[in-house]
């Protein structure tokens, strides 16, 4: 449910709403605009009158929410979130590329990589300290040793970093040493480790599930706003369909639909999406203009020899060669490139 308060209410009429309103069991959710001060009311709605807030004379009008998700709710929070990072901005006409390889494998790879994305135009370096993989087998990760590396490299070159958290038991590390914590797409209904991430003062990047619906995902999302942490941004990589050519299925149409569902920032992974180098530079413009708010691309500097995802790593020279046209692209659509 949620309240649109008049334009001349005052505080001692506000403060009383919200102590009636936190008497009945409830949380609230302010949202000051401009001209409107909008007071969502976060638990179970169900029971309530809507006649009975109505009756307050500061009310405006009275609005049920139907989705289950409400602070992720563009009705909660009509202005778009934007979330900064080391000065760099990330939603409402802001558009930031992240940028590296799959898995940090040595000091010296992510170090020399990190150089050349800088170069080119990149808000932030990506590097996966710890990874997921379909196999037992394969490559895991550095895990500790890989953030180090990263903090070296992001010493070396100013970019912040971003990687991919497994487990709550390195979150201390995560939130001392990683700019932007990553939870992968297995991980997206961790529920456990969506509340710890919630009670962090740490922007999270909460990639879709496999095959998540786009109020599955945003559910999610509700869990670490719940908790408190309002720096949430969304990462759609691709869903399982029944296409096989490529590794996922990029769905693009989720850009426009989560902006109208949610005033969360949102950008796109078409590396994973796509599993194909070559279609990374087409999928990575086609976000920009589906009105994504970054993208999160794979760079290796030696692709066949990459421990993991090669097939879906570009080069640096070919990253370079991107970014020219996404800068581009983002001036004939109207949004500042963060780098």
């Amino acid at each position: 449910m949620i309240l649109v308060l008049k334009p001349n209410a005052s505080r001692e009429q506000t403060d009383e709403l919200l102590s009636r309103i936190k008497s009945m069991g409830l949380d609230v959710h302010i949202s000051v605009g401009v001209d409107t001060t909008i007071v969502g009311l976060v638990g179970d709605t169900t029971k309530l009158d809507r006649l009975y807030f109505s009756s307050y004379d500061i009310v405006e009008n009275v609005l049920k929410v139907t989705e289950p998700f409400k602070q992720a709710n563009r009705m909660f929070h009509p202005n778009d979130t934007v979330i900064d990072v080391n000065g760099r901005k990330i939603g409402e006409g802001h558009f930031v590329i992240i940028s590296g390889p799959c898995s940090v494998e040595s000091e010296e790879q992510i170090v020399t990589i990190a150089k050349e994305l800088k170069k080119a135009g990149a808000s932030f370096l990506r590097g996966g300290a710890y990874k997921p993989r379909t196999s037992p087998y394969s490559f895991q990760g550095l895990g500790l040793e890989g953030l180090e590396f990263l903090k070296i490299a992001r010493d070396e070159t100013g970019l912040p970093i971003v990687s991919e958290i497994m487990s709550t038991d390195v979150l201390d590390r995560f939130v001392e040493d990683v700019d932007i914590i990553q939870v992968g797409a297995r991980n997206m209904q961790n529920f456990v480790m969506l509340r710890e991430l919630g009670r962090i003062n740490k922007p999270v990047l909460l990639k879709r599930g496999l095959s998540a619906t786009l109020e599955e995902w945003l559910m999610s999302a509700e869990y670490i706003l719940n908790e408190g942490n309002e720096k949430v941004i969304l990462c759609e990589r691709g869903i399982r369909t029944f296409e096989t050519y490529t590794r996922n299925t990029l769905d693009l149409s989720a850009i426009p639909a989560i902006k109208k569902l949610s005033h969360l920032p949102v950008i796109v992974d078409p590396s994973h999406a796509t599993g194909k180098a070559w279609m990374v530079g087409t999928m990575s413009k086609a976000a920009l203009v589906s009105g994504a708010d970054g993208v999160i691309i794979e760079v290796h500097n030696n692709p066949r020899c990459a421990l993991s995802d090669g097939e879906q790593s570009i080069t640096p020279s070919e990253y370079s060669s991107i970014i020219p046209k996404i800068k581009m692209l983002a001036k004939i659509e109207e949004k500042q490139l963060e780098v």
